[in-house]
């Protein structure tokens, strides 16, 4: 577990949802929460949050025992359609409250740029209790310091793009120096580096899959992830990385294989401005 500014504490490794189908997702979910896992990362644009609270129903749990994410719709970044999207993804989950939300993208291009007014929203939601924490995904370093000088509350936590090919660094050490902790969301690059010579040469010598490996160098570099999969065998090989550790030479090693730029798989946030229809 990991403290946020708040107080409030979050799992390390979690579960995601992105893009697993709305019929597979119950039982995706079911299959990690008897693996252990006990954090759970959706949103609303995911099309999935009524499955995972159904899951997490069926499983026996406490409401209490699992920390939920969900994720503001960017079709809602108004404010008044800020506040009904958040009464739906209540609905949809069944839950009177969220361990966390999110303003899934900043979209500084559109709403004549104006995503403070957005973060306002977010904060009356933890006020009120609906929200225990709250956060930002996809913000840039601007944009974080935009919140800083228009906002009262820090978000707990930035949800960005990382791994070993986009490290993602210079938003990461903002968050250090503001008390954000980070998120990393893509963090096997869609698996695009598990094939990745140094990647495999490190499984090899500390008998554990590429995933693994790279599930645990974000680990202790102190990001939060959530890897996801629909094979079983997957996800219970990815909540083993707590028994292993890397060296520092073994960390700058895969540090190395950072591309910078070139290294970004997702839309640039500066730039995106999708908006479902």
């Amino acid at each position: 577990m990991i403290a946020f500014n708040d107080g409030n504490r979050i799992p390390q490794l979690g579960f995601g949802v992105f893009q697993i189908e709305p019929k597979d997702t119950a039982r995706a979910v079911g299959t990690a929460l008897e693996v252990g896992y006990r954090h759970i990362d959706t949103a609303e644009m995911y099309g999935n949050e009524a499955e995972v609270g159904q899951a997490i129903r069926a499983a026996g749990l406490d409401r209490g025992e699992v920390f939920v994410t969900s994720k503001l719709n960017n079709g809602f970044h108004r404010p008044d359609d800020a506040r009904r999207a958040f009464e739906s993804t209540l609905q949809a989950l069944k839950f009177d409250y969220l361990d966390l939300f999110l303003i899934h993208w900043p979209l500084p291009t559109r709403y004549d740029g104006d995503f403070v007014s957005t973060w306002k929203v977010l904060e009356e939601f933890q006020r009120d209790g609906r929200a225990k924490s709250i956060g930002v995904s996809n913000f840039q370093v601007p944009h974080l310091q935009r919140l800083a000088a228009e906002a009262e509350l820090t978000p707990a936590v930035n949800q960005v793009e990382a791994h070993p090919y986009f490290g993602n660094d210079e938003v990461r050490a903002y968050g250090a120096t503001h008390n954000i902790l980070t998120q990393a969301w893509s963090p096997i690059a869609q698996g695009r580096v598990l094939d990745d010579p140094t990647i495999v040469d490190i499984a090899d010598e500390v008998g554990r899959t590429p995933a693994q490996v790279v599930l645990r160098w974000h680990v202790q570099r102190g990001d939060i992830v959530f890897p996801k999969s629909t094979t079983p065998k997957r996800v219970e090989e990815n909540f083993q990385i707590f028994d292993f550790e890397l060296d520092d030479a073994t960390m700058d090693r895969i540090r190395s294989l950072d591309r910078g730029e070139d290294g970004r798989q997702g839309p640039n946030p500066d730039t995106f401005d999708y908006v479902p229809s």
